[in-house]
């Protein structure tokens, strides 16, 4: 008898008709996550959350606007805002039981973004969340959630971020002496992405550098207040310390969207950013740009690598 791999089956769907509270969704999420046993083969939970009928409260986007350096008072969104809109869905996902990755530790590592319009402060949005699949890493366990903006049933944005659960990948096929091979490659690997981090990499030449920014120690603070992501890590030295930091740190969103906030309000555009070493709070980076192509850096020790483009045809 022949037996077939698992099928991912087809996602439902639950509308939901008012945003999750964020805070019982991180207190559940913390809760679950020493129970949570992250391997890239399990199961992703296959409900897509959507919620109708979102209106623009437009003095928390004017908030927005200040915390992340965009002009205020244009109609149309940063393209980084409807990421903030629809973060209480995916912290349903993400927070829920039967996501396998723990909640405590999960990095952002990367989010690509299209806009396929211009978002208008005026519009009324459908938002949906999806976890597409779970990767292997060389660090542990890639999660891929897709967040969807539409207006009239028509798509007008979407993104996918990419989060990382750490963890020691390990084959239960390989012998010991595989296994040590294994671990030696992956420290070699290790080094090698901390000289990415530290370094410029082989062939490439820094961009310009066009502006240097002084963070204050409350930027965590004031972003976590305006995105509702209030992990420790970001808010208070004390409490980063508890996760390894030696201060607390700025938000992965955050950076990306104060370096998109130098190229104007919310046209439609096609962004991809990675997140590549925390940026300490308070601190001091440099914002370098040419043409499509943005980096936040502090001497040679990249923070944030991106691009942002006309969306696709």
């Amino acid at each position: 008898m022949r037996v077939h791999p698992p099928v991912r089956p087809e996602p439902g769907t639950r509308t939901l008709a008012a945003p999750p509270s964020l805070v019982p969704l991180l207190a559940r999420g913390a809760l679950l996550s020493p129970f949570k046993r992250p391997r890239p083969d399990a199961p992703v939970p296959a409900t897509r959350f959507v919620l109708p009928g979102v209106r623009i409260d437009l003095a928390h986007l004017a908030a927005y606007e200040r915390v992340c350096g965009f002009p205020t008072g244009a109609d149309a969104l940063p393209v980084t805002y409807p990421h903030v809109l629809a973060f209480p869905l995916a912290m349903r996902i993400l927070a829920g039981r039967a996501f396998p990755l723990p909640l405590l530790g999960l990095v952002h590592t990367s989010i690509e973004i299209t806009g396929h319009e211009e978002c208008a402060a005026s519009a009324e949005y459908e938002l949906a969340v999806l976890v597409e699949k779970l990767a292997p890493h060389r660090r542990g366990t890639e999660a891929t959630v897709l967040t969807e903006a539409r207006v009239h049933g028509g798509l007008v944005w979407e993104s996918r971020s990419t989060y990382l659960a750490r963890h020691r990948p390990r084959n239960p096929d390989k012998s010991p002496a595989q296994d040590h091979a294994h671990d030696r490659d992956r420290k070699q690997g290790g080094e090698r992405e901390r000289g990415a981090c530290l370094g410029r990499r082989q062939g490439s030449e820094p961009l310009p550098a066009l502006a240097e920014w002084r963070l204050a120690p409350d930027v965590g603070r004031r972003y976590g207040a305006v995105s509702g992501d209030r992990n420790p890590i970001h808010l208070h030295p004390l409490t980063a310390r508890l996760f390894g930091f030696p201060r607390a740190i700025a938000h992965g969103m955050w950076t990306v969207s104060r370096c998109l906030a130098e190229y104007g309000p919310g046209q439609p555009a096609q962004v991809r950013a990675e997140f590549r070493a925390p940026v300490l709070l308070p601190g001091a980076v440099t914002y370098a740009a040419r043409g499509p192509s943005f980096e936040l850096r502090s001497g040679e020790r990249l923070h944030l690598t991106g691009d942002v483009r006309p969306p696709r045809a």
